[in-house]
């Protein structure tokens, strides 16, 4: 369990640099209020995810070590909202609609007003 969690920690730095990259990279670029570097962040993401998914469930090509490494730890340090997506859409495919509303709605209502209360707190 050590070495996977080393491993998960190694891709994860990857991907938290990915992240910090794309964002100063957007931020450079594009200058509105859209917030265009996690957005992007976030649609990259998902794709690699399917990719690595894919790959995992069709070919067998990505050993447990290398999904601690790219899907748990390079998709996770890169971006949490891929594993969101995936789950979504594993719930969707199961045809569990109301799972599927009941995750999506409490994830994105639960996230903001605790963002919000987290910021509360501290000001």
């Amino acid at each position: 369990m050590f070495k996977a969690m080393l491993i998960a920690g190694a891709g994860g730095f990857i991907g938290t640099c990915g992240r910090f990259l794309v964002g100063k990279l957007c931020s450079a670029l594009f200058h509105g209020s859209f917030p265009l570097g996690t957005f992007t962040v976030n649609i990259i993401g998902c794709f690699i995810i399917g990719l690595f998914l894919g790959l995992l469930e069709k070919e067998r090509i990505i050993t447990p070590g290398a999904n601690f490494l790219l899907i748990t730890g390079f998709c996770g340090g890169f971006t949490t909202f891929s594993a969101f997506a995936d789950d979504m859409l594993t719930l969707g495919n199961k045809g569990d609609w109301t799972t599927f509303a009941l995750y999506t709605s409490a994830s994105v209502i639960c996230g903001i007003l605790l963002v919000w209360v987290g910021r509360a707190i501290v000001r």
